[in-house]
């Protein structure tokens, strides 16, 4: 049997390992990217390759009352963390004014943005596990609508997700005993979040090289 991680890719074939992945210990995690034994799952075999969708004739008329409905007004906070994004984006594509445009953005909806009450670890972990629940609608919805570049948005985004709610998970476990003699590692390309001495030698998530990590300063939860 195989089983694959969720978050990187990487087989654990048991087979080759001569070890049962259940018999691995609970602490064991993933070798390439460090996501714990939770986010591994079988390798499915003989899946049956899911038929195309049908091509539909012309084009539909757009609903401008269901789009409008399906609005969701974000809050500042939201839109800090929106224009932040397409910054990053901007620089990505050498849109330096651009870039510059949504910084102050970013900027001014995190100076107005409320402080946040409930900001706990737990809090926290319990809105990531909730967004991961989620990516598999999103993803059916760009897949539906054939858009590409939504569809790799979904999958950078669950697997950056599962391991920030993993993290945190293990956070909870262990505590600042975590992250003791180590460093933080972030993939300035699609986020993901790595624990080590150093960072890993691709991003397991969209496969940049090293040199495209940040080290983040290590500071105490309270």
């Amino acid at each position: 049997m195989k089983y694959v991680c969720r978050i990187c890719g990487y087989i654990y074939d048991e087979e080759k390992e001569g070890v049962a992945f259940a018999e691995l210990p609970a602490e064991w995690k993933c070798l390439l990217c460090g996501a714990p034994k939770s986010e591994f799952g079988a390798e499915a075999t003989g899946t049956p390759k899911a038929a195309a969708p049908k091509k539909s004739v012309g084009k539909k008329p757009v609903d401008r009352t269901a789009v409008k409905e399906s609005f969701v007004k974000l809050s500042p906070g939201q839109m800090a963390a929106v224009c932040s994004n397409l910054a990053r984006g901007s620089e990505k594509q050498y849109k330096a004014e651009e870039q510059a445009l949504f910084l102050q953005l970013a900027e001014y909806f995190s100076a107005i943005a409320p402080a946040v009450n409930d900001a706990t670890v737990e809090k926290l972990s319990e809105d990531l596990q909730r967004d991961v629940n989620g990516y598999g609608a999103m993803r059916a919805v760009a897949d539906e609508a054939k858009d590409r570049g939504a569809a790799r948005v979904c999958v950078w985004g669950e697997k950056v997700t599962r391991m920030l709610s993993s993290l945190l998970q293990r956070y909870l476990k262990e505590g600042e005993a975590m992250l003791a003699d180590t460093e933080i590692w972030i993939c300035t390309v699609c986020g993901f979040v790595y624990i080590g001495a150093k960072p890993p030698e691709l991003c397991p998530v969209c496969k940049v090289p090293a040199w495209k990590f940040e080290k983040i300063p290590v500071r105490s939860v309270v």
